[in-house]
């Protein structure tokens, strides 16, 4: 029946597309306001922005797959069950198999979409994300180029521009440095540059003055210069040394990590990472199955389907709850992250079986003769 088969094909990818979008936008838009701290308080740029956004997009799609497909297996066998049509493929000897089939075949799509995401496309955007993420809030370029704003740089260090100029040069330069608490220092400039590069962060000044008060001594410096360098330190070391979470690394990270501090201190963690990669594709065919279980076996009932779509549900709900309960369990009791696997391939086989089992025929009653 290859005309059935690619009918409710067409259906069941129209609507895990549907789902899926509808499920991107509102996570994105969630997810989004993480970032709204940077556009107004770092200068961070639409383009920046959508940049971030977009590298979150398979962390998005490895939770939000599962969930799509499930719903869409569902929703186009109950509505052919609605239709009657699910009648008439019945009545022309198609069994649960037959039935199911266009369904497995794009759970193991899912799956192996699944699997690239998760072993190479997550690692790889959720690694650029949160560089950029930690570039933009070390990037204090971007806050000492705010006009007409009082920023404090550092501790002890507080940075103000009356006005940037469209080559990039800095009009109305004040500088208040605090760092040694009884030796304060104010700099204040006609005109100044901001140079960022490996050695960190420096100010230059020029056309102006600096003032010095001495607590000790209650003497107050003054110094005219032409040019002057303010050094604000180190800020992209960050960046450099930074420990790497257990989403930015690729499974043979996760499960061989290396032997620095932070790698030992986190083991635990990341084992349990590595093998949730491992688990997560395969959710994506669990619950095809559960709801082709619900759909497909049993009798028709012609007062509906509500139950069955319940029971459905309230499963995945169920089973992604427990598969996020054991996740964080096994990062801190990595004997049970066998129950990982186990949590996905027991209501795997309960759902293969419920929905490929042969149903029992009633018996019926031989007639007794009355002599």
């Amino acid at each position: 029946m290859p005309t059935i088969n690619q009918y409710v094909m067409r259906n069941l990818v129209a609507t895990t597309a549907f789902v899926t979008m509808v499920l991107i936008c509102a996570t994105w838009l969630t997810q989004s306001l993480r970032f709204v701290e940077l556009i107004v308080n770092r200068g961070m740029s639409l383009e920046a922005f959508g940049q971030l956004t977009l590298l979150l997009m398979p962390s998005f799609l490895t939770v939000i797959g599962p969930i799509a497909l499930f719903a869409a297996v569902l929703f186009t066998y109950n509505r052919l069950t609605m239709d009657s049509e699910m009648i008439v493929l019945r009545s022309v000897g198609l069994g649960p198999g037959a039935l199911a089939r266009p369904a497995l075949i794009l759970a193991l799509a899912a799956v192996a979409a699944g699997y690239a995401l998760s072993l190479y496309f997550l690692p790889w955007s959720y690694r650029q994300f949160k560089d950029l993420e930690v570039s933009f809030r070390s990037d204090y370029s971007a806050i000492l180029l705010q006009e007409g704003v009082f920023t404090v740089v550092t501790e002890g260090v507080t940075v103000y521009v009356r006005s940037r100029e469209p080559d990039g040069e800095l009009r109305g330069l004040l500088v208040h440095d605090n760092r040694v608490v009884d030796r304060p220092v104010t700099l204040m400039a006609e005109k100044g540059a901001l140079i960022a590069d490996a050695s960190g962060l420096r100010v230059i000044m020029g056309n102006g003055n600096r003032q010095q008060f001495d607590y000790g001594g209650g003497r107050l410096s003054l110094l005219n210069f032409d040019r002057y360098t303010v050094d604000l330190g180190r800020f992209n070391k960050e960046i450099l040394n930074r420990w790497r979470e257990p989403r930015e690394r690729y499974v043979h990270e996760l499960l061989f990590p290396d032997d620095s501090a932070g790698d030992r201190f986190y083991y635990d963690k990341l084992q349990a990472e590595g093998h949730n990669r491992l688990v997560m594709p395969l959710y994506s065919f669990a619950f095809t199955l559960i709801a082709l279980a619900a759909m497909l076996s049993g009798k028709f009932n012609r007062r509906g389907q509500t139950r069955r779509v319940l029971g459905a549900i309230l499963a995945v709900i169920v089973l992604q709850g427990m598969s996020m309960g054991i996740q964080n369990v096994a990062a801190r009791l990595p004997n049970l992250i066998p129950l990982m696997y186990a949590g996905v391939l027991t209501p795997m086989l309960a759902a293969f079986f419920v929905l490929f089992r042969e149903p029992r025929r009633r018996r019926l009653p031989i007639p007794v003769a009355q002599a």
